[in-house]
C-alpha cells in the first residue's frame, strides 16, 4: 500500500508522463515544414504522422495486458524507454525515410504511456477518489495540447526542429525515475503467466492493415480501389484468426467475457463513436476557419483552445457528478452537448462570426469532458484489479480506432463533394464558360494560403468558399449522426454508478 507522501509523488510522476505523451501530439506538427525544409521527402509528410499513429494505436492492448501479467511498473518503464529511444533517433534522423522509421519506434512506446498511467493511476485511487482528481489528468493534457504548438514553434525558430525530439529527455527520464523509484506493486503470487504470442501476431496484424487501410483512404479517398479492398480483406482474415485464439488462449490479449460486461461494451461503443466524432473535429474545423471564413493558419489553429478547455474543465466537472449521479446520466448530458455543438456546426457558413464558432466547438469540448471522463472511471471501476490495465488500454484503443475511423470517412465525404464542385465547375471552363476559373480547377488548394487568396479575384475567392463550405457541411453532418449514435448507445449503460461498482 502506498503511502500519502509516496502516492502524491507517484501522482506527480503520472502527471509528467502524460504531459509528455500530450505535448508530443501537437508540438511535432508545429516543427514539420521547418523539417522538410531540412531533409525534403514532401510527398512522405504524412507518414511522419501516420507511422506515429500505427505504431501507438496498435500497441495498446499488448501494454495493457502484459501490465496486468508482468506489473505496472516494468511495463511503463520499458514504455518509457522505447518512447525515449525514438525520441533521440528521430533528433538524429538524416532523412524523411529516417524520421519515419524512427517516428514508429517512438510510437512503440507511446502506445504504453497514456493507457498504463492511467491504470496506475486506478490502483492508487479507489474509483471515488479517481472521479475527484481525475480533473487535474485532464487539466495536464489540456495545458500540454495548448503549450505545445507553441513550444514547438519557439524551438524550431530559435534553436533547431531537432530539439523538438530532445525535449523529450528531460520529462521521459523524470517520469521514469519517480515511478521507478516510488511505486511499488501488490504482487500476485502464484499466478499463471501465459502470454498469448498468437492472438497479438494476429491482433497486430489485423489493425496494421485496418489503420493502413484508413491512412490510405484518407490520403487518396479512394475506398473502393483493388488495394484498400484487399487490405480489407487481409485484416478480416486475421481478425478471424485473433477472435478464434482468443477463445482457446489461457491469458487472451482481449478476454471475450471483458466485452459482455455491460458498462465494459457501452463504455466501449460509446467511445468509439465518440472518438470518431471528437477526431473529426479536431481535424477538419480548423480547415473551416482558414479556408471558408479566411483567416491565417495561426487563428485556424486557435479555434481549438475552446475545445480543449471545454474538455478540461468538463472532466473535473464530470468527476464530481459521478459522485452523485450514474454513469449514463453524466454520458447522456455529454452526449447531449456534443449533439448540440454538431447541430450548431451544421449550420456555420463563411458569414458566420468566429465567437459563434468558437462557442459551437466549446459545446461539443464540454460534453466529450463529460463523456470521456464517464468511459474511463465506469470502465475501471467495473473490473477487478488483475483486469485495470487491459481493461483501460481496450477502451483506450476503441477510442483512437474510432478517431482514424472518422477522420477517414468525414475526409472521404469532403474530398467527394470538392471532386464534384470542381468537375462542375471544370465542365463550364471546358465549354468556354468561366474561364476564370481555371486557376480554381487546376489548384483549389492554393487558395488556403493567404497570399494567393488576397490576390486572386472576389469571384474566385468566393467560389473556393462556397465549394469548401458545402463540402463541410456535409462532414459536419457526418459528425452529427455519429453523435446521434453515440448518444442512442447510451441506453445500453445499465444502472450503474460509482457505488454500485466501486471494487
Amino acid at each position: 500500500m502506498q503511502t500519502s507522501t509516496k502516492r502524491l509523488t507517484v501522482t506527480i510522476g503520472i502527471l509528467i508522463g502524460m504531459f509528455l505523451a500530450a505535448m508530443e501530439a501537437t508540438v511535432v506538427g508545429t516543427a514539420m515544414p521547418t523539417v522538410i525544409s531540412a531533409l525534403g521527402g514532401l510527398e512522405l509528410y504524412s507518414w511522419v504522422f501516420s507511422a506515429y499513429l500505427l505504431a501507438s494505436t496498435v500497441t495498446v492492448p499488448a501494454w495493457g495486458k502484459l501490465s496486468d501479467l508482468y506489473g505496472r511498473r516494468p511495463l511503463y518503464l520499458w514504455a518509457i524507454t522505447i518512447f525515449l529511444l525514438g525520441s533521440v533517433l528521430s533528433g538524429q534522423a538524416q532523412s524523411m525515410t529516417q524520421l519515419i522509421a524512427f517516428r514508429a519506434i517512438q510510437g512503440l512506446g507511446a502506445g504504453g504511456l497514456l493507457p498504463l498511467a492511467m491504470t496506475i493511476a486506478a490502483e492508487l485511487y479507489t474509483p471515488v477518489e479517481r472521479a475527484k482528481i481525475q480533473g487535474y489528468f485532464s487539466g495536464v493534457w489540456g495545458l500540454a495540447s495548448i503549450v505545445g504548438p507553441l513550444l514547438g514553434g519557439i524551438i524550431t525558430e530559435q534553436i533547431s526542429w531537432r530539439w523538438v525530439f530532445y525535449l523529450n529527455i528531460p520529462f521521459g527520464l523524470a517520469a521514469a525515475i519517480i515511478i521507478g523509484t516510488q511505486f511499488v506493486e501488490e504482487r500476485s503470487e502464484g499466478k499463471r503467466r501465459e502470454i498469448d504470442i498468437f492472438g497479438m501476431l494476429s491482433f497486430t496484424v489485423s489493425v496494421t492493415l485496418l489503420m493502413l487501410l484508413l491512412v490510405r483512404s484518407g490520403e487518396n479517398f479512394q475506398l473502393l480501389s483493388s488495394t484498400n479492398l484487399t487490405l480489407a480483406a487481409a485484416s478480416i482474415i486475421a481478425m478471424t484468426f485473433f477472435v478464434r485464439a482468443e477463445r482457446r488462449a489461457h491469458e487472451p490479449l482481449i478476454p471475450v467475457d471483458l466485452l459482455r460486461h455491460r458498462v465494459v461494451y457501452c463504455s466501449v461503443i460509446n467511445g468509439f463513436f465518440s472518438g470518431m466524432a471528437i477526431f473529426g473535429l479536431i481535424s477538419f474545423i480548423p480547415l473551416f476557419v482558414q479556408g471558408v471564413m479566411g483567416t491565417g493558419p495561426t487563428r485556424a489553429g486557435s479555434v481549438l483552445t475552446p475545445l480543449l478547455m471545454g474538455w478540461v474543465v468538463f472532466s473535473i466537472v464530470g468527476g464530481r457528478l459521478l459522485l452523485w449521479f450514474q454513469f449514463r446520466w453524466v454520458m447522456l448530458a455529454g452526449m447531449l452537448l456534443m449533439v448540440a455543438g454538431f447541430v450548431l456546426l451544421d449550420m456555420m457558413t463563411s458569414q458566420t462570426e468566429i465567437r459563434n464558432v468558437l462557442w459551437n466547438v466549446g459545446l461539443v469540448g464540454s460534453g466529450m469532458g463529460l463523456v470521456m471522463i464517464t468511459q474511463l472511471i465506469a470502465v475501471q471501476s467495473s473490473v477487478s484489479r488483475e483486469r485495470l490495465g487491459i481493461a483501460t488500454s481496450t477502451a483506450q484503443f476503441f477510442r483512437s480506432i474510432g478517431g482514424a475511423v472518422g477522420v477517414a470517412i468525414m475526409g472521404a465525404v469532403m474530398a467527394r463533394g470538392m471532386t464534384t464542385q470542381i468537375a462542375a465547375i471544370g465542365s463550364r471552363v471546358g465549354s468556354g464558360v468561366d474561364q476564370g476559373f481555371q486557376q480554381l480547377v487546376e489548384d483549389p488548394n492554393a487558395f488556403l494560403q493567404p497570399a494567393i487568396r488576397d490576390t486572386a479575384s472576389p469571384e474566385l475567392v468566393i467560389a473556393f468558399q462556397s465549394m469548401l463550405a458545402n463540402s463541410l457541411h456535409w462532414v459536419f453532418i457526418v459528425g452529427t449522426v455519429v453523435s446521434i449514435l453515440g448518444l442512442l448507445s447510451v441506453a445500453l449503460m445499465p444502472s450503474a454508478g460509482l457505488t454500485k461498482t466501486a471494487r
